[in-house]
């Protein structure tokens, strides 16, 4: 019932018609209330992303003690999912709260935003967004829209996806249909299986009808929600596709332009908080509802073979390589990005990574 509550809501995007700009580009001043629309294209009310829209919009009410108050619109409530940034570059709405690897037809760069195969966990993507540069690389490529970004969110380790079909050997995966989006897509491509993007919301019918043989969406909360576990029997968890996954708040420029110092110092620190925040949730959830798919759904968690594994790795660095050298922005961002997880990597082999190495070693209940 809830996975038709949500499917039945986002199903509402065609009707999602793009309105006037009606940003008021004023500055506000000290005392005024400030009322902005946050498009997202996510099912309203939809676990830890909906919900994680709505209760960014609550902390940036409560923290600017009501001067900033924020109405949060599903996917096709006011535009649909796919067109979150263009509603918020052209002013449609103030905000927005969606993934950026959405819009890598639009700004290459932008997929490095989300997430890149193989590349850094939560903790080495947070350190390189505040500690790195990567959010202002991410300020400088966005203001080209007319828009501010912040990350607002991050799923975590996300899984590989739900398959029809057990794979056995990279033979296994040629032809197949997949939702993937982002460069893991592009690298899906590469192999033989045929990717695309497919708002949430049409995903479980996608599988039901053969449109899709396979999908990722986020990982065991989420794609327990949407009833996934009933139309695919295989789960492969192995996060090579999106191992840190953040989720992008965007703020029409105008609009950002227009607050006050002190509110705008409210926006950017209730995003932090944002961020912990579903960081924290995702651990706990997952967890949980993975022991639901395995033990009351009977779902069977595999992990891709090593040829599939060394073939998608070669097939990352190879469409990495390509937008690199296609595109000077991308370019700019991923030496960015590949430096810092090189610079990281020792200390994390050395830490969090030899310590979980050994803690299976020894930690048997």
């Amino acid at each position: 019932m809830q996975r038709r509550s949500f499917l039945k809501t986002a199903s509402l995007g065609a009707a999602g018609a793009v309105a006037a700009p009606f940003i008021n580009t004023r500055t506000a001043n000290a005392q005024d209330t400030i009322t902005w629309n946050m498009v997202t294209s996510w099912p309203k009310n939809f676990p830890a992303l909906g919900t994680g829209a709505n209760q960014l919009a609550e902390r940036i009410e409560a923290m600017s003690g009501g001067r900033l108050k924020i109405k949060v619109h599903g996917a096709g409530e006011m535009v649909p999912a796919m067109e979150v940034f263009d509603a918020v570059s052209q002013g449609t709405a103030e905000m927005g709260h969606s993934a950026s690897y959405y819009w890598r037809g639009k700004v290459a760069a932008s997929q490095f935003f989300t997430a890149v195969p193989f590349g850094m966990t939560t903790t080495e993507t947070n350190a390189w967004l505040y500690n790195g540069g990567g959010m202002e690389l991410w300020d400088e490529l966005y203001a080209k829209h007319n828009l501010k970004p912040f990350a607002v969110g991050n799923t975590g380790a996300q899984a590989a996806g739900w398959f029809k079909k057990e794979i056995k050997s990279l033979q296994d995966m040629q032809g197949l249909k997949l939702r993937l989006p982002g460069l893991a897509g592009e690298a899906m491509n590469e192999i033989g299986v045929t990717t695309m993007t497919t708002p949430g919301s049409e995903i479980f019918t996608s599988l039901e009808t053969g449109v899709l043989d396979a999908a990722d969406w986020v990982g065991p909360y989420n794609d327990l929600a949407f009833g996934l576990h009933q139309v695919a029997k295989y789960y492969y968890t192995l996060a090579w596709n999106e191992p840190s996954a953040i989720l992008e708040g965007t703020v029409n420029l105008d609009a950002w332009n227009a607050l006050p110092d002190d509110l705008k110092a409210v926006v950017s620190e209730a995003t932090k908080a944002a961020n912990l925040s579903m960081i924290s949730e995702f651990a706990m959830r997952n967890a949980e509802a993975l022991k639901t798919l395995v033990d009351e759904h009977s779902v069977e968690v595999r992990a891709f073979p090593d040829d599939v594994m060394e073939a998608l790795y070669a097939a990352s660095r190879k469409v990495i390589q390509a937008q690199v050298d296609d595109d000077p922005d991308s370019a700019k961002v991923y030496e960015s990005y590949k430096n810092f997880q090189t610079k990281l990597r020792t200390f994390t082999d050395v830490s969090e990574f030899a310590y979980l190495k050994a803690r299976d070693k020894v930690v048997t209940d």
